[in-house]
């Protein structure tokens, strides 16, 4: 027998627990986008697959479990391992309890922690509703596999698109725009109300004097890559969290970039960006939505995906 190691068992984890506050009708993230009614995630799941990841993780609400497994979680299973985490409210460390009054989700963070039982492999992480493109899997799984060194900081990456790749005809965004040294991120700037211009893009925000914004500047879309080590740290931060939130506070949420970018300010963390080409797309906007149909038409025609993604 020659020497073949068994590929490294990495798992994708998609954030479908929220429901787009922003989007009129409908769980946005069940919306048929394909030519053959597929949704963003068909697409997501078979890139990751192509990619060489072997698990797939969802992240839902209890309450959607039976419209989300009759669309898309039937067809997965399929083809790939499945496994659900619940994303709820009361899903808390011991000695916490949730806010009586408390109707938000706790955030990204908490929406992770949820799948925690799950994550024994190295693992990317994806909005439910974000197209990413091909070339950010590949590079997030390539990442992954690989050694890194052991030491006392977490090895993890992110995937960077380009700003021009990533905004909206029909209105503003928030971006979280990456300062970068020698490939390692230092820092993220949340950005909002970027808008797109004849030559380019430019931030209007609140108060502040117009900022003209470089296209190929590198931002965040919450796709990362991530380890069972990880996970440890990503705990014990929501339990100081919950230990800091104030009474009252009903709206505060732990989140993956606040708590990435807070572990690289204390040197705990070393997170690789890994540059993808690729348009990314999502339906912030009711009209984003026929922007997204037309691009898996064009997609599907120019071969990059077969006429049916399960024949």
């Amino acid at each position: 027998m020659g020497g073949y190691l068994p590929m490294k068992k990495t798992s994708l984890v998609i954030m479908a627990a929220g429901v787009g506050s922003r989007f009129g009708n409908g769980i946005k993230q069940l919306a048929p986008v394909g030519p053959n009614g597929e949704i963003i995630m068909d697409y997501s799941i078979r890139d990751a697959l192509e990619a060489g990841f072997n698990k797939i993780v969802f992240i839902i609400r209890k309450d959607l479990e039976e419209e989300f497994k009759s669309t898309i979680g039937a067809r997965v299973a399929k083809i790939a391992e499945v496994a659900y985490a619940y994303q709820e409210m009361d899903k808390l460390p011991e000695g916490f309890t949730k806010p009586e009054d408390r109707t938000k989700p706790w955030g990204t963070g908490h929406a992770v922690i949820c799948a925690r039982e799950f994550l024994t492999e190295p693992f990317a992480v994806i909005n439910a509703d974000d197209y990413y493109g091909k070339e950010a899997y590949v590079k997030v799984h390539d990442y992954l596999v690989q050694d890194h060194p052991k030491d006392d900081i977490l090895h993890i990456c992110m995937a960077g698109f380009r700003l021009g790749n990533t905004l909206s005809d029909n209105g503003s965004v928030t971006r979280g725009l990456c300062h970068i040294e020698n490939g390692k991120l230092t820092g993220v700037t949340e950005t909002h109300n970027i808008f797109k211009t004849a030559d380019g893009a430019e931030s209007r925000e609140d108060g502040q004097p117009v900022t003209e914004l470089d296209l190929n500047e590198l931002v965040s879309m919450n796709m990362w890559g991530l380890t069972p080590a990880f996970m440890d740290t990503l705990y014990n931060g929501f339990v100081e969290f919950l230990k800091k939130i104030k009474p009252g506070d009903i709206k505060g949420e732990y989140l993956l970039p606040v708590m990435i970018d807070d572990l690289i300010q204390n040197g705990k963390a070393q997170v690789e960006v890994l540059e993808t080409k690729d348009t990314w797309f999502g339906v912030t906007y009711q009209e984003d939505k026929e922007v997204v149909i037309k691009a898996f038409k064009e997609l599907t025609e120019a071969g990059v995906y077969p006429d049916g993604l399960y024949k």
